[in-house]
């Protein structure tokens, strides 16, 4: 019998890391981060990194493994988080992913797509433009050259969009058609377990849940890492718009709006990217018992 990789996917703010945490003690399972901002140690508070108590009830991976200063990208995290499962499943049949960084997932699950070596030309010609005319103008021609990958890809990641401009110039075709290459093939088996709820309730959540951030000390957490402002790992939801505001570019009031419009508008992007995943099967994060009995019908 293959072992089992249980995926637990969904939104921001959905309930996948007390949901992970239920399902890696139900199944004597460890718990693999692939949200790509909970890598980073700095990150905690506007990430929503698992609490010391979390991380005591179950085992977690990658996890605070990285420092913000340090390169990573997704096929690294593809080959680090294979390398790490074939040693896992020596001693263990069920291991457990959450994340809603539906590239993340993707490249564990399927793989990363043979895509064209980067082009230092291009690059420099984009980062120039970035620099004198701001993110928006990438974004715009984004939006015309693959307007489909501009629906779900994180707008405020200017890698990204580079990258996928990038291939845009470089082949003459969109990104998304090259990104829809054949899965490989895993020596596991893949279990796919959605989180969604209505979205006036998801939306009420993702508001209390900034209040509590703002509570706990986010400000504080950014404000620390101020002069580390123009990293890439920084340029994220929470962090970014409380910048603005020590930057003088807005008030604390609407730097806290920001952030839940912000917020709202990357959780309909995650869920636009998930939706189009026909393996995965949908829950309400209440669920719990219907999702494992779900699991234990599937194994």
């Amino acid at each position: 019998m293959k072992n089992k990789l249980l995926v637990i996917l969904g939104p921001t703010a959905i309930g996948k890391t007390k949901l992970a945490i239920d399902i890696a003690k139900t199944f004597d399972a460890e718990i693999i981060s692939a949200d790509s901002r909970q890598f980073y140690k700095e990150l905690k508070i506007g990430v929503a990194a698992p609490t010391d108590e979390e991380l005591k009830v179950v085992k977690h991976h990658f996890v605070g493994n990285l420092s913000i200063n340090e390169y990573y990208n997704v096929s690294k995290f593809e080959n680090e988080v294979l390398e790490f499962l074939n040693g896992y499943f020596q001693n263990k049949r069920y291991a457990v992913m959450a994340s809603g960084s539906g590239l993340y997932i993707d490249a564990v699950c399927k793989g990363i797509d043979e895509l064209p070596d980067p082009d230092d030309n291009l690059r420099r010609q984009l980062k120039k433009t970035l620099k004198n005319n701001g993110l928006e103008s990438l974004l715009k021609q984004l939006e015309q050259l693959d307007p489909e990958y501009y629906k779900i890809v994180d707008l405020n990641n200017p890698n990204r969009i580079m990258r996928a401009l990038e291939v845009c110039l470089k082949t003459g075709k969109t990104y998304t058609s090259l990104r829809n290459n054949k899965p490989k093939k895993r020596d596991f088996e893949i279990i796919k377990i959605g989180l969604n709820r209505p979205r006036e309730e998801l939306f009420e959540i993702i508001e209390n849940r900034v209040d509590k951030m703002i509570e706990q000390g986010l400000p504080d957490e950014v404000k620390g890492l101020w002069k580390y402002k123009n990293l890439n790992a920084l340029n994220t939801v929470g962090y970014k718009e409380i910048f603005d505001y020590f930057d003088g570019n807005c008030t604390h009031d609407q730097a806290i709006e920001k952030i839940k419009t912000n917020t709202r508008r990357y959780a309909k992007r995650q869920l636009t990217w998930f939706k189009k995943d026909k393996s995965i099967h949908w829950f309400h994060p209440d669920e719990k018992e219907k999702i494992v009995e779900f699991v234990k019908n599937s194994l």
